[in-house]
């Protein structure tokens, strides 16, 4: 099945990274969370659904667009929303822009969905100019080298256990992760491709800009 694109409301420094003829290409389904909904104008992208409160989009809605409407007192958030629509149709490859920006409460509240999509068994990835996040659990990984990007990894369990990280500036073998210390920031892809190994647990994969 094709993916679902989000847009949430957060601030993006450029949308030049976004081709939006490939997201309209790859994407089965197009929600904006609220002022999601700018991004999506910039780019010329008609959603096929927007949601939320509407406290940070205050313009005129699109006509023949499917609306969800809910109240700001409640216990969601406009964008984790927007997952929860995407999972009951089905998707389970979700790519979030706008998931991060000045407020880092929202952006801390996103690293969560990653959580909750993971959860769901859906993989999810958020992006902006200068950032990719995703997660990964148990298993074998490849990521291709990106020059002049960093590459970390951080544990978002208690524990996880690396059984390999290698074609990196700092490797790791049969290493202990926690969540209290951040011994995989600032890393870098100096071979072809990184290979990770994950034995247990779930880590968070940010791929960030130089």
């Amino acid at each position: 099945m094709s993916i679902c694109t989000i847009f949430a409301g957060g601030r993006i420094s450029t949308t030049d990274f976004i081709n939006p003829r490939e997201i309209r290409e790859k994407s089965g389904l197009i929600i904006c969370a609220d002022s999601g909904l700018r991004i999506a104008e910039s780019l010329g992208i008609v959603p096929d659904l927007i949601v939320g409160d509407f406290d940070s989009y205050t313009g005129e809605l699109p006509e023949d667009v499917e609306i969800h409407r809910s109240i700001p007192e409640k216990d969601d958030t406009d964008t984790i929303l927007a997952v929860r629509i995407a999972l009951e149709r089905g998707y389970r490859e979700i790519q979030l822009y706008g998931g991060l920006g000045a407020r880092f409460d929202h952006s801390f509240a996103n690293i969560q969905t990653l959580i909750f999509a993971y959860e769901k068994g859906c993989e999810m990835t958020i992006c902006d100019a200068d950032n990719v996040l995703t997660l990964r659990g148990a298993g074998e990984y490849e990521f291709p080298c990106k020059n002049d990007w960093y590459f970390s990894i951080f544990a978002l369990t208690e524990k996880a256990e690396i059984g390999e990280l290698k074609g990196v500036k700092y490797p790791l073998e049969n290493y202990e992760m926690t969540m209290g210390y951040p011994i995989g920031v600032s890393n870098e892809i100096t071979a072809d491709r990184a290979v990770l190994r994950i034995n247990s647990g779930i880590v968070l994969i940010i791929k960030s800009k130089k």
